[in-house]
């Protein structure tokens, strides 16, 4: 840390995917989410990391890891799969090496897919095992990346009106995160940003300091917060401290229209090979159902509106990289030295960003982490990096304030996942979490195949309540999927009860069920009582 230092940037990346796991199928096109992730977002990052380490680079960043993401990450089949996938992509680089021999500058980026791949599995396989999670684990341990949690399934909060039920999703994601990274969570990214007063009294139980909100949820806060939200509050009574999202900073790297990954000179996300080769070439690479996907190799930048693109140059591309993250480090310095003298106080600048934004759509993210976190160490004292914890610790009187109910999105109250494609799923929610809480306060001592339903009941709620399926229903992609997970979880969850309440649980169809939604196999139902 400087010690000249007017401020501080925590910046705070949001690790989560929904729980995607078919062992039904031997191969699942919506579990190649994860796979992307782990190439293109969580090894960089880890790659990342462990430069900062060998070279004495000290930087301070937070992350969560969602449950959901830990399970996956944790899982024997997914493992398997993954590399499978790799080897694929593999493969599919060594083809295309021979294919562009004669093109130059196809060939050099040829050539550059086929050494990142190889490097994945390299990490992955040989230097962990084909398990990130110690990874993660060791650069917490360290002290310079906090790891925090998120609901169990990324429930969203203020939906969620049983609070047996919202209690549910903060115990089972604290015991989670214990059981892989072996301390209680200090903080958690509530899904969405999504918060309603009261959550935070299930945050202190669960022995968590502090989460996040959106901007207007401190601005807006009761009474009004004096330093904006450039330093944290404390919720009355339960004193769990509430972070708030600068949009400065936000915008320079969100906005379509301003921020840094809409350069031209970027990486297309959309311009794949497997839509641009020919079909017979390429088939061997996609899925069984045939259908044309992206397979992660893309030869042409964003070059701007036009239909004609030109090709990619990673070069150049990495120096725009390093040119934005000089200038969203001057833009922070210039913004900590105001704020410094307005509020009299060392302000912290809170920059929350979804990981996958950075390598998966913004092929060039990490590139510009890892620039603007050796720019900080090396180029200046204005400011510092720091964890929430850290502040805390640091500057442990804070205001109290009541946050206003909120969420990030679209007008930031609810309104993403509370509108015409998506309403149709809170009455099931709702009554699944009111007869959930009803079995766990009948069945107080269950064991054997009673005690196995009950748990099981309770993961398909928890699947169920994932804000994921409502966000995709909104947006309009993989709807069809995301309206059948709901939909699966209901049913299961529905004939689960029936069966319990009669007395007549089928075992053979209960293990198939437990196969297949195996997530938190420690789960204990009587959470719910």
């Amino acid at each position: 840390m400087k010690k000249d230092s007017k401020g501080y940037l925590a910046l705070v990346l949001h690790a989560h995917l929904p729980y995607v796991r078919h062992p039904e199928y031997e191969d699942f096109l919506e579990e190649d989410w994860f796979y992307e992730a782990l190439t293109e977002t969580y090894i960089p990052l880890i790659e990342m990391f462990n430069r900062f380490e060998e070279e004495g680079v000290d930087f301070h960043i937070t992350m969560s890891l969602t449950p959901s993401l830990l399970s996956m990450m944790a899982d024997p089949l997914l493992q398997y799969r993954y590399l499978r996938h790799l080897n694929r992509l593999i493969d599919l680089a060594g083809r295309e090496i021979e294919r562009t021999r004669w093109m130059p500058e196809f060939h050099e980026l040829a050539l550059m897919y086929h050494w990142k791949f190889t490097r994945a599995r390299q990490v992955f396989l040989e230097r962990y095992d084909s398990n990130l999670i110690p990874a993660f684990k060791h650069h917490q341990d360290r002290g310079n990346l906090e790891i925090i949690t998120c609901g169990a399934t990324h429930g969203f909060m203020p939906l969620m009106p049983n609070d047996k039920a919202a209690r549910a999703q903060i115990m089972i994601a604290a015991d989670h995160y214990e059981k892989h990274l072996g301390r209680r969570p200090r903080g958690i990214w509530l899904a969405e940003c999504g918060y309603r007063p009261g959550v935070d009294e299930i945050l202190k139980e669960a022995g968590i300091k502090y989460f996040f909100t959106d901007t207007h949820g401190i601005l807006y806060g009761e009474p009004r917060p004096r330093h904006g939200v450039f330093a944290p509050v404390y919720c009355p009574g339960s004193a769990v401290a509430a972070f708030g999202r600068d949009r400065e900073s936000s915008k320079q790297v969100w906005s379509a229209k301003e921020g840094y990954p809409g350069d031209f000179y970027y990486r297309d996300f959309y311009r794949d090979v497997g839509f641009d080769l020919d079909y017979d070439y390429i088939k061997p690479f996609l899925h069984p159902d045939g259908n044309r996907i992206h397979t992660g190799i893309k030869y042409y930048r964003i070059t701007g509106a036009e239909e004609e693109k030109e090709v990619y140059r990673p070069s150049i591309a990495r120096e725009k990289a390093a040119d934005h993250a000089g200038n969203f480090m001057f833009n922070r310095e210039k913004q900590v030295e105001h704020l410094a003298g307005l509020l009299g106080t060392k302000p912290i600048i809170v920059s929350p960003y979804d990981a996958e934004l950075f390598g998966h759509w913004w092929y060039e993210g990490p590139d510009w982490i890892e620039f603007l976190l050796r720019k900080i160490h090396y180029d200046q004292d204005t400011i510092d990096t720091i964890t929430p914890s850290e502040y805390l610790e640091r500057h442990p009187m804070q205001q109290v304030v009541l946050p206003s109910m909120s969420s990030w999105g679209y007008k930031g109250y609810n309104e993403v996942w509370l509108e015409g494609s998506n309403d149709w799923i809170y009455p099931h929610l709702h009554i699944m979490a009111d007869r959930m809480v009803e079995l766990a306060g009948r069945y107080q001592d269950a064991d054997g195949l009673l005690l196995r339903a009950l748990n099981q009941a309770a993961r398909e709620l928890l699947l169920a309540q994932s804000s994921d399926w409502a966000f995709i229903m909104k947006t309009g992609t993989m709807v069809e999927y995301a309206h059948k997970r709901t939909k699966d979880h209901i049913g299961r969850f529905d004939r689960l009860y029936n069966d319990i309440l009669a007395s007549m649980i089928n075992e053979k169809w209960l293990g198939e069920v437990e196969n297949r939604d195996n997530i938190f196999p420690d789960i204990d139902y009587r959470v719910y009582a």
